[in-house]
């Protein structure tokens, strides 16, 4: 969209909560409570045990002083996995930063699986991003987070822009894993080595709980990515699997993401591998 047309969506505010519960045989949406343009589609029910759930925002992106808050519990015993059908945007801001923020809630007993499409950061944006994840120790979670800096193709090499994203989680309330990324476009730290070493897009995934098995599992499916110009790695923090990903395009890192997911799946979530449809559309 160009900067023009990114103006003309106008300043909202869209919030949309979420409660997943436990209902005979299968999880359904028992609390569903929207603010503005952010909706859900119908629920899906894919056979793989889970309640699948695409997050709508219509306006396609957030403008300057837009803000876009989620709030998902997940009730024991409930499975729920969430995803959107298409990038989220952070268009040219000259004025306020456009704030995105999801707080996500799993009982023990419970899983939720949190697998956004990826996140455009477009040149000239100022992009705030907070994510925050509270989990039981006896709950379940798989999620990603995939940030692409700019539109290569589109001429755009984000040149201007800044960044500040957190994430957070937490078990039983302490805390697990707390990340901060902060920069501005032209930061030495985009080009150094121990940074994003000029690479264009970078992601993580997180799954809970895990062990020394799964690393392992997972570091040899990391092993078979390095053809697509990937840089990978992982991690083991207490019971919380990290795997850290740069490469320059989102599809490729998303894939191999997917193939982590693929990986683990059963293991960590407790259910077969069933991508939701609108990955393949």
């Amino acid at each position: 969209m160009a900067a023009a047309e990114s103006e003309a969506v106008g300043n909202w505010r869209g919030a949309l909560a979420l409660r997943f519960a436990r209902r005979g045989e299968r999880t359904a949406v028992v609390r569903r409570r929207h603010e503005g343009p952010f909706c859900i589609q119908r629920p899906f029910y894919p056979g793989d045990g889970a309640c699948h759930v695409y997050l709508l925002h219509p306006p396609g992106g957030l403008a300057a002083g837009d803000e876009l808050v989620l709030d998902v519990e997940v009730e024991s015993g409930a499975a729920a996995l969430l995803t959107t059908p298409a990038s989220t945007k952070f268009y040219r801001s000259d004025d306020a930063p456009s704030v995105q923020s999801q707080t996500l809630r799993i009982a023990a007993d419970a899983s939720l699986e949190w697998l956004p499409l990826d996140t455009i950061l477009f040149g000239g944006s100022r992009a705030r991003i907070a994510t925050d994840i509270r989990l039981d120790t006896a709950g379940r979670f798989m999620g990603w987070e995939i940030v692409a800096l700019g539109r290569p193709l589109s001429g755009d090499r984000y040149t201007s822009g800044t960044l500040e994203q957190r994430t957070r989680i937490e078990i039983d309330g302490e805390p697990v894993l707390a990340e901060r990324l902060c920069w501005s476009a032209g930061d030495p730290w985009l080009t150094a080595p121990f940074g994003l070493a000029d690479f264009g897009v970078c992601g993580a995934v997180y799954a809970y709980p895990a062990d020394d098995r799964l690393l392992a599992l997972v570091r040899e499916r990391l092993d078979a990515a390095t053809q697509f110009s990937l840089r990978l790695g992982a991690t083991l923090l207490g019971r919380l699997l990290v795997v850290r990903g740069l490469g320059n395009d989102c599809e490729a890192l998303r894939e191999s993401f997917e193939r982590v997911w693929t990986a683990l799946r059963a293991a960590v979530i407790g259910a077969v591998p069933s991508a939701p449809r609108i990955w393949r559309t």
